[in-house]
């Protein structure tokens, strides 16, 4: 047994809608009368690749004592059942090969990659041709700053931002932020069970025209997602929550769709 991260599934939330297994590249998920559930522990490498897919987040990552992760297993596994998913395994445990946790054992792939170190060779043009206006028209913006009653949130398209995007995302001001109310925050460090009432709260008392959720595509930053579409559940909307996904390098990967009462979701490419 080692302590490391793995998948929590919390059965009262699980409806068991399947959306989740296909995002997982270890196969290690299954549906069993009716609940996700993880075929062995030891198949779970703990890097959330499936949490964004889960409508009714269920899914939470979380430290505990544990079987270590089990590559070879993972291997035997999908060779058996789903061997057309063994390239996908591979090239996700690529991708993430120096992102294991230095607390677990060799070939425990238990790191976080948004705490992976990496630096960006310079554009090759680092002055603007052109100096823009900030299109921020509201203050505080911090979620845990935030009034739920704010009046611009009132009526308002309401998008919920993870507090690495602005940095990351050189078009922030004018594909985000213009003529959106916003609240940032982190959904790895900051308390997510407060902040999914807290946003509960914004959304019972502003009436939002829409919602929008932008987070970079690093696993844990799907907490987000997992917070708005909870708070929309408890204030009792049915308006579909738009997810935009920012990569590393501050490009654009794409968008997706969560609608929060009918539990469907599907993805799109296209510009925020």
């Amino acid at each position: 047994m080692v302590k490391r991260k793995i998948i929590k599934i919390d059965e009262s939330l699980c409806d068991g809608c399947a959306l989740c297994i296909p995002s997982c590249p270890e196969g290690a998920l299954q549906i069993i009368d009716g609940k996700a559930k993880l075929v062995k522990e030891s198949f779970c490498d703990g890097l959330g690749a499936c949490l964004g897919d889960c409508p009714q987040g269920a899914l939470t990552i979380v430290e505990a004592e544990t079987d270590q992760y089990d590559e070879h297993g993972v291997i035997e596994h999908i060779k058996t059942n789903t061997p057309e998913k063994l390239h996908t395994h591979i090239e996700h445990m690529n991708q993430h090969k120096n992102e294991m946790n230095r607390h677990s054992q060799q070939l425990h792939f238990g790191g976080c990659p948004s705490s992976r170190v990496m630096q960006f060779e310079e554009p090759s043009n680092t002055e603007p041709s052109a100096r823009t206006s900030s299109q921020l028209r509201q203050w505080p913006i911090q979620l845990h700053l935030v009034p739920p009653t704010a009046p611009y949130f009132q009526n308002a398209n309401i998008f919920l931002v993870a507090d690495c995007v602005p940095f990351a995302y050189s078009n922030f001001h004018s594909d985000i932020l213009a003529g959106n109310a916003i609240a940032i925050c982190c959904p790895k460090l900051d308390d997510v069970n407060e902040y999914v009432e807290k946003v509960a709260q914004i959304f019972r008392h502003s009436m939002p025209k829409s919602i929008k959720v932008a987070i970079m595509e690093v696993p844990c930053c799907s907490g987000l997602v997992q917070i708005a579409h909870q708070a929309s559940i408890k204030a009792g909307l049915n308006i579909p929550i738009e997810v935009v996904v920012i990569g590393i390098r501050g490009n654009l990967i794409g968008k997706k769709t969560i609608q929060p009462l009918m539990k469907s979701v599907h993805n799109e490419s296209s510009r925020c």
